[in-house]
């Protein structure tokens, strides 16, 4: 059976299932065009120029050219929106995009259409434990078929080779989860463990040695980080991150640790609180110690809605927020992550993990499948995963590369099925948008200088790869830029241009959902936060002043200025 009969068969299946039910109505409206029309408005506040240095290099990589919009916007055009650089947009519509994506000013009442987070993608379902698991509510009938394929395939539960069920073996031989749905359970976020007994199955361990260390210089590796030299120098015996489990006949590399110091914090109003700060250690080492210079980095599995419209921001809009030389003076220097894209230029934007690592859905994927999962697929051919070659043991077990259906243990369509799914998994719609308190908190949130990282809304390029996403208001709440984050929060691990410092802005649509599908309220790259105030109070560097505004706030404002949050 061929990669395409395998296709063809799922698919049959898929069809017969469907014809008994009504296919949905098609609208006659442009397709990936917001339900409304986007009012004309010709004010438009600009936002930070692009500073000199790492941007211009990414805008000619990408071959942006950012001069003045019209209208007389300038380089950076909106708060939401390069303005400039948007070859996909015509005059007409750029006048559009830079006016509806413009700063609000009017904090009495909801803007139009954001309740529509996700814009025509927006799911409109019941609000349960399965919010975030919906297709995007704009796919076509062929569209959500393959949604539906996909969905089977992240669900889909590996076994180590050789198995007698053909098409499902090749786990391993080391691997942190057996399914993408087991990290991303309900398509949510992760959580760390909760105590010694409980697994890290949505949680990973990442590690690395620093560049220019005596691991690295034994293996060749490049002197520093950059879009020629790799993301990351993996640890020489364990690799790129700790799996604690394996297939049998093996060990497992070890069990990740972590313990919390409880450190208080005083708020305005006679009001406390309580951070947790982790310490992270490794037991059970199965392949002897670890290189000496090792760094290590815990991160919990993020949310999986929206992905497919983040990817389709077109690249001038996240490049015109980039102020690396803070040549504003607001304290926020915002940098684009540059990542290695082979047939790209070389170079890419990119826009998904904690650290802004990968810049397409796709990508993101192939990784998680041969590094999660251990299963090798067409973006990531290694039989193994991530052993390493100090682990020759794992290396020479058998793998579930079936010849009649491929040259990888996921053949085509298997990769790009999955990628569909986690690209077209819909944003809920927002709740309470025109409550008075969410409507106080709004205010608050943009006062306080949250927006100057959480970008409230974009609109996506006309051009993007898919109808679905294309022309899309959408309300990520994010820049997809690096920013410091203070020493709290970092990690010391630096990855592809990143530093041990910085983290991308992360999405804060569907965070007031979090409790509903994931059954738990831990945030941050590591879930160490408790609540949402937990992960505002951890905020420092670049992100300092708006949390001190949040510690200075009354009690009433702290409670909208959640009660917003809560609302995305």
């Amino acid at each position: 059976m061929t990669g395409g009969g395998y296709r063809t068969q799922r698919v049959a299946g898929v069809r017969r299932a469907c014809r008994a039910r009504r296919p949905p109505c098609e609208r006659e409206s442009e397709p990936g065009r917001p339900r409304e029309p986007i009012p004309r408005r010709e004010t438009a506040r600009p936002s930070r120029p692009a500073a000199a240095g790492l941007v211009p290099a990414l805008v000619l990589v990408l071959g942006i050219a950012l001069a003045p919009a019209p209208g007389g916007a300038g380089a950076a055009g909106t708060a939401g929106s390069g303005g400039a650089g948007r070859t996909d947009l015509s005059e007409a519509d750029l006048r559009r995009v830079l006016a509806v994506t413009a700063p609000p000013k009017d904090f009495s009442r909801p803007e139009a259409y954001e309740r529509m987070a996700g814009g025509a993608a927006t799911s409109l379902a019941l609000v349960n434990p399965h919010a975030f698991s919906h297709p995007s509510a704009n796919l076509t009938f062929e569209g959500k078929r393959d949604f539906a394929l996909g969905n089977g395939l992240f669900r889909k539960l590996w076994v180590t080779a050789p198995a007698s069920t053909r098409a499902s073996d090749g786990l391993g031989p080391l691997f942190n989860a057996r399914a993408c749905q087991r990290c991303h359970l309900k398509d949510g976020r992760g959580h760390p463990p909760r105590g010694p007994d409980d697994p890290a199955t949505s949680m990973v361990l990442r590690l690395s040695v620093p560049p220019g260390s005596a691991s690295t210089a034994a293996e060749g590796g490049a002197s520093r980080p950059g879009p020629d030299a790799p993301a990351f120098h993996p640890e020489p015996t364990y690799g790129s991150q700790l799996q604690d489990f394996a297939g049998p006949g093996l060990p497992a590399e070890g069990k990740m640790r972590v313990v919390y110091e409880e450190v208080p914090v005083a708020l305005n109003g006679g009001e406390k609180a309580s951070l947790r700060r982790p310490a992270y250690s490794i037991a059970d080492l199965g392949y002897g110690p670890m290189a000496p210079d090792a760094m290590r980095s815990p991160r919990v599995a993020p949310p999986m809605i929206g992905l497919g419209l983040l990817e389709a921001v077109h690249p001038a809009d996240v490049l015109a927020r980039a102020d690396p030389d803070d040549t504003d003076g607001d304290g926020v220097s915002g940098r684009p992550s540059v990542v290695r894209a082979p047939g790209a230029g070389g170079a890419a934007l990119g826009r998904f993990g904690w650290k802004a690592s990968a810049a397409t859905v796709r990508e993101q994927s192939a990784r998680a499948f041969s590094d999660d999962i251990g299963i090798s697929n067409p973006d990531a051919p290694d039989p193994w995963g991530d052993c390493t070659e100090a682990q020759a043991a794992c290396r020479a077990m058998p793998s579930g590369v079936q010849p009649p259906l491929g040259d990888t243990e996921a053949p085509d369509p298997v990769l790009g099925l999955v990628a569909f799914y986690a690209a077209n998994l819909a944003v809920p719609a927002r709740r309470d948008v025109d409550h008075p308190e969410v409507l106080r908190g709004k205010a608050l949130f943009h006062s306080s200088g949250c927006a100057s990282c959480h970008t409230p809304k974009f609109v996506t390029r006309r051009d993007a790869a898919r109808p679905e996403h294309r022309f899309q208001l959408i309300w990520p709440y994010t820049d997809l830029l690096l920013h410091d984050m203070g020493e709290g929060l970092a990690d010391g691990r630096p990855v592809g241009s990143a530093s041990g410092r910085e983290w991308r802005t992360a999405p804060l649509w569907g965070i007031g959902l979090t409790g509903t599908v994931s059954g738990h309220t831990f945030f941050l790259h590591d879930g160490r936060a408790r609540s949402l105030l937990e992960a505002v109070l951890w905020h420092g560097g670049e992100a300092r002043a708006s949390r001190d505004a949040v510690v200075a706030m009354r009690p009433s404002e702290r409670r909208a200025l959640l009660r917003f949050l809560n609302s995305l």
